[in-house]
């Protein structure tokens, strides 16, 4: 029967064929499975008997003892080990904490009224101040240790505290790992049992050795009702009576050649129980879910038994002490419950194949040496029950194999648990695999669900999508709840986004992911104007779950910003009016192509351009429109001037309100006057706007002007004749659609 402390120990070889017929009880057998015939014969044919297939097998055999495989998971994937060395240490230091402050505040830990009480408050004072120390010490060890072991547990756990899923998640993840890493070494440990057992020593048998034991062990098959039989091999150790059973060997030792037939063959049959329930894979996978933990503890173990001195003794237990005590008193007690019952059961088999008095010689011989139950070690780590309790159990009532078959066949169908291969425990095996079925599908459901939907990339993609559907909405939700608050009103940006001029990237994908903790850096590949293009994306995941399961991914990059000119007459972007002001005003914008167009009016036009925002960029250029003059402004500007000239030249007056005509009469009195425009200015027009213009003439370009009439002087009425030249200044504007001159200086 197998342990934890076993030495190696290879597993079960799976036989894709089905398990032969089971032969009535001590009928003759067909040439046995282990026969020298058969040492070259299928690798994968000595899995026991009575199971549909290999996996029935495993299964039976790893889901028996689920006190062992659930003291193997605490101990190892709750890091005990750790914990008790945290424990330790804290109590250690608030024990001494606890020492000094209790010796040297002890004053303070009697209340005043208590104190001042007659009888009572001196002997609390003598009390405490005596024994505040001790007492403190004490306190602040199991305090100190309390928090150091919780700490460790809890530790690990405290971000999956915030989402009650996460703790559920995360239990469920450890006991999938848990499982698929005991199902991987059970595995392991089956297919390479031959090489196993030949390098532990085990070889097979002499022709005399077989010509012994072989018949006995077909016997004791046929009599338990197997059609086959394991690999038989025998070590070479003379004194010790022993036998083993492994997956899908047994191996004696060869001082079993000293004892009787009788003996040999109750040996042999309690060892086929072993081998036929699949003890041995119950072990195996015990200590692979406390793989991690096993491999730790084999080192001290090996030490102190192949250095066995206290000395050694003592130093191995000083650096491995959490380890060695976590296997003493959590792995180990947990599953020799179970070894200690697998013993009874296959001493039960042995009375079933009728070998009641060779298993009590056995026995007898067994309880010679054994020193007595004392101790933690013994009474509870034992491998093996009292003899003299097993020897009380052979005792009990069993059918008689010779006189009533019938019955020793319902006796060996209830310990072998059926036909059907299953084993004790098959409910509650059932119920756990299943368990673990639900629990590895949900696993496997959550785990496509999260890489399908709730990973980096997927934001990255669903962001883009977004932006190729023109819904600006939907990708700002793809930015972080902070990126989102900073920008404030987005309708201005969705009318953008969603106007036809839009462009978004194209040939988006996802290249590359590099991810730190809750944050990560998507690199992207994209198409824009034609060109291919990459850009990095920050993202970061958020702290709150959806549906208590799944942490979100999203942009932690803002829009980028474009800086548009002030002025009163606002510029478009796509179509869309941009605010207004006397700075510059900053407009958020989305990865594509904008067209950013100004006002086109009677005087003047501005060309449309298009600028271009990629991802990750934070500030853009290139809006700097320049209006520029229409062609047809400067005819229409002219005709106004000269239609403002021709008003000038209408009043007969010598000097018109707000015209650029004069005649200057030298103090005469002007009686009668006329104008007349004989050349109109040449004008010139500079833009202070889109939607204002100077009006100057150069004096080149200047027109002339003729002044006729009569002055009444000291010598009477004179007629005159002037011409003068004429400029005109002012400013030009659009007023309701039309353009306007309104004189004036520069």
């Amino acid at each position: 029967m197998s342990d934890m402390d076993s030495a190696p120990q290879p597993g079960p070889e799976v036989d894709p064929a089905p398990a032969p017929t089971v032969p009535p009880v001590g009928s003759p057998t067909a040439p046995p499975a282990g026969s020298p015939a058969d040492e070259s014969g299928d690798r994968f044919a000595h899995r026991p008997p009575g199971y549909p297939s290999a996996l029935v097998w495993l299964r039976a055999g790893i889901l028996r003892d689920w006190r062992g495989v659930l003291g193997s998971f605490l101990a190892t994937w709750f890091y005990v080990p750790l914990a008790l060395v945290a424990a330790v240490w804290g109590g250690l230091a608030l024990g001494l904490y606890g020492l000094i402050a209790g010796g040297t505040q002890s004053e303070e830990a009697v209340p005043a009224l208590l104190r001042d009480a007659p009888l009572v408050g001196p002997l609390l004072e003598a009390f405490v101040a005596r024994s505040g120390g001790v007492v403190g010490g004490f306190a602040g060890f199991a305090l100190g240790a309390l928090v150091g072991f919780l700490a460790v547990l809890v530790l690990p756990w405290r971000n999956a505290f915030d989402e009650p899923a996460n703790l559920f998640t995360g239990l469920a993840g450890m006991v999938v790992a848990a499982g698929l890493v005991g199902l991987l070494y059970t595995v392991g440990r089956v297919l390479l049992e031959p090489w196993l057992l030949g390098v532990s020593g085990a070889r097979l048998l002499s022709r005399r050795e077989a010509e012994r034991l072989r018949p006995l062990l077909s016997d004791c098959a046929a009599r338990l009702g197997l059609p086959g039989e394991p690999r038989l091999l025998i070590e070479d150790d003379p004194v010790l009576t022993n036998a083993r059973a492994y997956a899908r060997h047994v191996v004696v030792s060869t001082a079993v050649l000293d004892c009787t037939d009788e003996e040999i063959a109750a040996l042999l049959s309690h060892e086929l129980v072993h081998w036929r329930t699949g003890d041995e894979v119950t072990s195996a996978f015990i200590r692979g879910v406390g793989l991690p933990l096993v491999l730790v503890h084999a080192l001290p173990a090996w030490l102190m038994r192949r250095f066995p001195h206290p000395a050694t003794d003592f130093v191995v237990f000083l650096f491995f002490w959490p380890v060695l005590l976590t296997m003493r008193y959590l792995v180990l007690p947990c599953h020799r419950r179970d070894v200690r019952a697998a013993e009874y059961r296959a001493d039960t088999g042995a009375v079933l194949a009728g070998h009641r008095e060779g298993m009590r010689a056995m026995l007898e011989r067994r309880r010679s040496f054994e020193t007595g139950r004392s101790g933690w070690d013994e009474a509870v780590c034992a491998t093996h029950p009292p003899s003299e309790l097993r020897l009380d159990r052979l005792d009990h009532p069993v059918p008689d194999p010779a006189t009533d078959r019938a019955a020793t066949a319902r006796g060996l169908d209830e310990l072998f648990g059926g036909t059907t291969g299953a084993t004790v425990g098959s409910r509650r095996a059932l119920l756990l695999v299943g368990a673990l079925v639900l629990v590895s599908c949900l696993g496997g459901g959550l785990t496509a669900t999260q890489w399908a939907f709730v990973r980096p990339q997927a934001a990255v993609n669903d962001y883009f999508a977004a932006l190729d559907d023109h819904d600006a909405p939907e990708a700002l939700e793809r930015l972080t709840p902070g990126v989102r608050a900073a920008l404030g009103d987005s309708g201005q940006l969705a009318r953008m986004v969603a106007a036809k001029e839009y462009r978004p990237p194209t040939d988006v994908s996802v290249t590359g992911v590099e991810r730190d903790g809750d944050e990560a850096v998507a690199t992207v590949a994209y198409t824009l104007a034609g060109r291919k293009l990459t850009a990095e994306l920050p993202l970061r995941r958020d702290d709150s779950a959806v549906l208590g399961l799944f942490h979100r991914w999203h942009l932690d990059a803002a829009p980028a910003t474009l800086t548009l000119p002030g002025g009163p007459a606002p510029l478009t972007v796509n179509g869309v009016p941009a605010p207004t002001g006397e700075e510059g005003v900053a407009v958020p914008l989305l990865p594509g192509a904008y067209t950013v167009a100004g006002e086109s009016n009677a005087l003047s036009e501005t060309a449309p351009r298009v600028v271009y925002v990629v991802p990750g960029q934070q500030s853009v250029s290139g809006a700097e429109l320049t209006p520029t003059l229409r062609p047809e402004a400067l005819a229409a500007a002219e005709q106004s001037v000269r239609s403002y000239l021709d008003g000038c030249a209408a009043q007969a007056v010598a000097a018109p309100p707000g015209c650029p005509l004069r005649y200057y009469s030298g103090g005469s009195t002007v009686k009668k006057i006329a104008w007349k425009i004989t050349e109109y200015p040449r004008i010139e027009l500079t833009l202070t706007g889109p939607t204002t213009a100077r009006v100057s003439t150069a004096y080149e370009s200047q027109g002339s002007a003729r002044a006729t009439g009569s002055t009444a002087g000291y010598f009477g009425t004179t007629p005159f004749s002037d011409t003068q030249t004429v400029g005109v200044s002012g400013v030009l504007s659009v007023v309701d659609g039309k353009l306007t001159f309104q004189p004036g200086d520069d």
